[in-house]
């Protein structure tokens, strides 16, 4: 079993940006066999789904309300994949989670359900 790592978070003003990564660690597990995922979740809310993107970046999603202000993106031959944050928002403010599932099952991130591993989170606050 592997786990997840995600890092980059923190306190930002509005307007500004962030770049979030997703590290496999504990394991020699190839991630490019992966979809992945980043989810979030803001206090007294339900966790919402971010973006997704295929095990070779050549296919994603990003929800409504961070199209054209974030974008996913990855490095397989590290084991690494990111999410970059601009244009950030107050209510954008969340911990981040990363996830993964098998390469087969893009649409499992999409609809937010069936994912296999989670990272713990990062929290990200945007504030003045």
């Amino acid at each position: 079993q592997f786990q997840l790592a995600e890092s980059g978070g923190g306190l930002v003003q509005p307007g500004g940006s962030l770049r979030l990564s997703c590290v496999v660690s504990r394991s020699t597990l190839d991630l490019s066999y992966y979809t992945i995922g980043w989810f979030r979740q803001a206090p007294g809310k339900e966790r919402e789904g971010v973006s997704c993107i295929s095990e070779k970046g050549d296919n994603k999603y990003y929800a409504d309300n961070v199209k054209g202000r974030f974008t996913a993106s990855r490095d397989n031959a590290n084991n690494t994949a990111y999410l970059q944050m601009n244009s950030l928002k107050p209510e954008d403010t969340a911990v981040y989670y990363c996830a993964a599932v098998d390469f087969r099952f893009f649409n499992r991130c999409v609809l937010s359900a069936g994912m296999d591993y989670w990272g713990k989170g990062t929290l990200v606050t945007v504030s003045s």
